[in-house]
């Protein structure tokens, strides 16, 4: 604990200024610190103090009344101030036995000046001593914060970060990882160290739920007090750091188990970024998979070893993250700052899809992370979580990228055995490839439709004639006239031809709706709704979006859809 910081009732009573002051109840309390100096004259003061003030008074407001003064007295134990300074004069005597009684019962302590005493020298006295001792803190937390750091740097860097904290303020500490072994300094019992772990365990659960602070102080029954810190990063808990102490911590003792809890997140975020860098090491049977170099059985358990059997009866996606270029040439990064960012997305989105019940293995190349993530979950609803565990991936990281990057999100179909992992990896480079008809972040394969064939016969000549053929009147009329006749067959087309739907979702009146429609049947013929013909218009519509995605994009966009 800092008490060599602290400022308490005692040591103030030892300044020059406080030569003929004199302690008259609550001497219990001298050892109560000192955060500020307070000159209150009034007695509606609740949101005038914060708590740790040392009160200056000299009655004006009181009238000499013992029960005003009594009243007074237990609003400033209530608000926790540190004691209460009288100046003896016309508004204040003596000390009343009710007074005392209280002062002395709370360890509140009152001090009286017997002759005129000047507060605003008092206050400046105080003060300045106050400042001094918070700058020599902090110089001292910002030498002990590079000491927790020089410390994770070399072996058992985590211990040593603790025996440093323990050096600093004496607390019993427990290092709990949620996966992993914990650590106590000093040592525990097994015994003991298995009970705090059930604390610490309990107390971040708690407040998990809640969604409270980022460290938690309890008091907990044998009169000590309990400190629980979450280590990570990137909105994620990787372990706890638990302080047990016996006087209740300071704000530099949560300010020290803040550094070291930063400390010590920076070293297990290295260790996770070589557990990486081994993994694709060890998985690069991945990119034999997807690269369609490992097909028959014999290569592919000659790849996957003792794995083989497990894996190739798991239902699997196979998932492409790739960090696109906004602006064309080469992107203007340095080559470690690319290998460090490749890094940490393949890190976080295999956390985010271990937390959706996925088992990822990934392979990096060049501007892609290709990703087979297995479904251990085995059961209904794996579509979703996916789309869940992308998306949320997206959401949270896309933020962090150099503004020239931007994630392109695609997964193959939902499939079995891993000779079909080459498969599904086209599957997924064709929902990357239908990004601008869509504008969504995180396309699936399996949820692509009619694009699934539309994409493989766009060879540059047969979607368009049939696009001509079924669409080309409305075409040729919304570019000579600006009117906007495709994307209201398409809307009346996807509210299965409703047309108050159409009309709601076009946001005009059904009377405009009806002369659109009119113009269509005009140009395409009255009969455009049987049922063939609305099928092969659907299908040229979905053509042409993704021949032309601009104008169908920007529709979505403004009807909300």
């Amino acid at each position: 604990m800092d008490t060599e910081y602290n400022l308490t009732v005692q040591e103030a009573l030892s300044r020059p200024l406080f030569r003929n002051a004199v302690v008259v109840a609550g001497e219990s309390g001298l050892i109560r610190p000192i955060r500020w100096v307070h000159i209150l004259e009034v007695t509606d003061f609740e949101t005038l103090i914060h708590g740790g003030e040392m009160i200056l008074t000299t009655g004006i407001g009181l009238r000499s009344s013992p029960e005003l003064w009594s009243a007074f007295a237990e609003k400033l134990i209530r608000q926790n101030a540190s004691c209460l300074c009288i100046e003896v004069g016309p508004y204040f005597n003596a000390v009343e036995n009710e007074l005392k009684q209280l002062a002395d019962e709370h360890g509140f302590p009152v001090i009286l000046f017997p002759s005129t005493v000047r507060y605003v020298d008092i206050t400046h006295d105080l003060h300045s001593l106050l400042v001094n001792r918070q700058h020599l803190r902090l110089r001292e937390l910002e030498s002990l914060s590079r000491e927790f750091h020089r410390h994770t740097l070399g072996l058992h860097g985590t211990l040593n970060v603790l025996k440093l904290l323990h050096e600093s303020t004496g607390a019993q500490l427990l290092f709990r990882p949620l996966t992993g072994k914990t650590i106590s300094y000093p040592p525990l019992y097994p015994q003991e160290q298995s009970v705090w772990s059930a604390y610490a365990d309990e107390r971040y659960n708690s407040q998990e739920e809640d969604g409270n602070a980022q460290i938690w102080c309890t008091q907990i029954d044998d009169g000590r007090y309990a400190v629980t810190k979450p280590i990570g990063a990137y909105d994620q808990t990787w372990a706890l750091l638990l302080m047990i102490t016996d006087q209740q911590p300071t704000e530099y003792d949560l300010m020290l188990a803040d550094s070291a809890s930063l400390s010590i997140a920076q070293e297990l975020l290295r260790t996770r970024y070589m557990e990486e860098r081994k993994l694709f090491s060890e998985h690069a049977w991945v990119g034999e998979l997807i690269g369609g170099r490992a097909q028959d059985e014999k290569s592919i358990r000659a790849l996957t070893g003792t794995d083989y059997k497990r894996w190739d009866s798991t239902h699997y996606y196979t998932c492409i993250i790739e960090i696109a270029n906004r602006f064309e040439g080469k992107p203007d990064t340095a080559d470690s700052d690319w290998d460090s960012l490749r890094l940490h997305l393949s890190h976080m989105v295999r956390s985010d899809l271990e937390k959706h019940f996925f088992q990822p293995f990934m392979t990096l190349h060049q501007n892609r992370i290709a990703i087979i993530a297995f479904d251990t979950k085995a059961s209904s609803g794996s579509a979703p979580r996916l789309k869940s565990a992308l998306g949320s991936f997206q959401h949270s990281h896309s933020g962090e990228l150099p503004k020239q990057f931007k994630l392109l999100i695609g997964a193959g179909g939902f499939t079995i055995g891993l000779n079909n992992a080459r498969q599904s990896y086209l599957e997924a480079e064709q929902a990357l490839s239908l990004f601008p008809s869509f504008g969504e972040p995180v396309l699936l394969y399996d949820e692509l439709g009619v694009y699934q064939l539309l994409a493989g016969l766009n060879d540059g000549k047969l979607l368009q004639q049939f696009v001509r053929q079924h669409l080309g009147p409305l075409i040729d009329h919304d570019e000579t006239r600006g009117s906007e006749l495709l994307l209201t067959l398409k809307a009346l087309l996807d509210c299965d031809g409703s047309k108050q739907a159409a009309a709601q979702r076009l946001f005009i009146v059904r009377q405009s709706l009806y002369y659109r429609l009119d113009k269509i049947a005009e140009l395409l013929g009255e009969d455009y709704m049987t049922p063939e013909k609305r099928l092969a218009l659907g299908v040229a519509l979905r053509a042409y979006q993704l021949l032309q995605p601009a104008p169908f994009i920007d529709s979505v966009k403004i009807s909300g859809v």
